[in-house]
């Protein structure tokens, strides 16, 4: 037997519209409004105890401590920690922004999971994302390591390095992979979406944005994590330039239901034939749910996240899909969602939650989590510190509203009082892990 686990990120105390993630629309429409970095942490926990209680394992991952100092100390700047944030606000503001960078909350992007059943060596493997091709985020990938190796540590689980930091290995991990399966015990079929291949430039590439995930960078992540049953898929250069960054933006995935836009894939029937393959030899139906432009424009999807939503299989068998509330709010995403729930597909109810301080960024339910499916053996192996429990939530809660700050402006990134208590905050929420 085998449980999926969702591992959500917590919203950090410097969560800030910097607008550094170009490609993304809501990052670049919303840069330098104020956040509200206290409900934003809020609304993420309201989400992780909304999908504890429907009966799904819910864990979480710490904040990484920001600003980054080390990065600018490597890039120069010395002196005390009032000192290089004054200088760097001075010199680089854009820099100084990227230092406090609190995306690590959307852990889609830690990195891709394979779990053991689906692995050629019998062993679970995590491969920490690089994010090369964005600056903000292409640091994170060896707290990320760490904190992953703490929480998952025995022989049983494989943690990696992250892939070398070249344009031709850009990895920007789970948000552009899905595991389909019958069942999340069963064996799965990974779904490695890519939207450049660095050495095949017939390909057709997007005009406007640039794609992030190489092809060689899925493949190396297959082959290095052993997986038994896998599709390479080109995600569409039409969708990538409407603002569809990664593939969370266009299609959902969960057990044998998969949602997709009708640009999501290049030669997508073709796609769509080969997940049924996988399903007919495993004595499975496939639920492939295709939304046209027609009936749902693809600026609406990018608009609504509708397709960054998260679906969750209950005990019951029977599944949730948990939408930002922007598709309720947007006609046709939520004639979309409702008509699931009329259809035959196992999605038999909607949810709807307020996430707008994440989805001002570009982080729907779906970017906020990491989907891990473990054997009842490891899951007695992980840390349990992780895991939302009510208490815990409770504790969380509390952290939250003692030390993240209502409002945040660009010009609060140039106070060393901010980093100051950052530095506290994490410290307090170490100390809150250990108990």
């Amino acid at each position: 037997m085998a449980l999926e686990i969702n591992f959500d990120g917590l919203i950090g105390p410097t969560h800030n519209y910097a607008g550094l993630s170009f490609g993304n629309v809501a990052s670049q429409q919303h840069q330098d409004q104020v956040s509200y970095p206290r409900k934003a942490a809020l609304q993420g926990l309201e989400k992780m105890k909304s999908v504890a209680a429907m009966g799904a394992p819910q864990f979480f991952l710490p904040p990484i401590d920001r600003p980054n100092f080390k990065l600018l100390n490597e890039l120069g700047f010395c002196g005390n920690e009032t000192e290089i944030i004054r200088d760097c606000a001075a010199a680089n503001p854009t820099l100084l922004a990227s230092a406090y960078s609190a995306a690590c909350m959307w852990t889609a992007n830690a990195g891709t999971v394979t779990p053991s059943i689906d692995s050629g060596d019998g062993k679970f493997h995590f491969t920490p994302a690089n994010l090369s091709r964005t600056f903000h985020r292409s640091f994170d990938h060896a707290a990320m390591r760490k904190v992953m190796t703490g929480i998952f540590d025995g022989e049983k689980f494989q943690i990696h390095d992250a892939l070398p930091a070249a344009y031709a290995l850009s990895d920007e991990g789970a948000a552009n992979h899905t595991r389909l399966c019958k069942s999340h015990g069963e064996p799965g079929l990974h779904l490695f979406v890519y939207g450049f291949d660095p050495f095949d430039r017939s390909k057709s590439m997007p005009q406007k944005y640039p794609a992030r995930q190489s092809s060689l960078a899925s493949e190396s992540i297959a082959r290095r994590h052993r997986v038994n049953d896998y599709l390479l898929i080109q995600q569409t250069p039409r969708a990538i330039d409407a603002g569809v960054f990664h593939n969370d933006v266009i299609s959902v995935g969960n057990e044998n239901v998969l949602l997709m836009h009708e640009f999501s894939f290049v030669d997508q029937q073709r796609v769509v034939e080969s997940i049924q393959d996988f399903f007919r030899d495993k004595d499975c139906e496939f639920f492939p749910v295709v939304f046209g432009e027609a009936e749902l424009p693809i600026e609406d999807a990018v608009g609504s996240y509708f397709f960054n939503s998260q679906i969750v299989t209950r005990p019951d068998g029977k599944m949730s899909l948990i939408c930002p509330q922007e598709v309720s709010e947007t006609e046709s995403a939520a004639r979309c969602a409702e008509s699931l729930v009329a259809g035959p597909s196992p999605i038999d109810e909607v949810k709807y939650f307020d996430l707008r301080q994440s989805m001002n960024n570009g982080g729907g339910p779906a970017c906020l989590r990491l989907r891990v499916a473990v054997t009842e053996p490891e899951f007695d192996s992980i840390n349990t510190a992780f895991q939302l429990t009510e208490s815990r939530a409770e504790q969380i809660g509390n952290w939250i509203s003692s030390h993240y700050r209502e409002t945040l402006t660009k010009a609060d990134l140039a106070d060393a009082n901010l980093a100051a208590e950052s530095s506290n905050a994490m410290q307090e929420l170490a100390k809150l892990l250990r108990c």
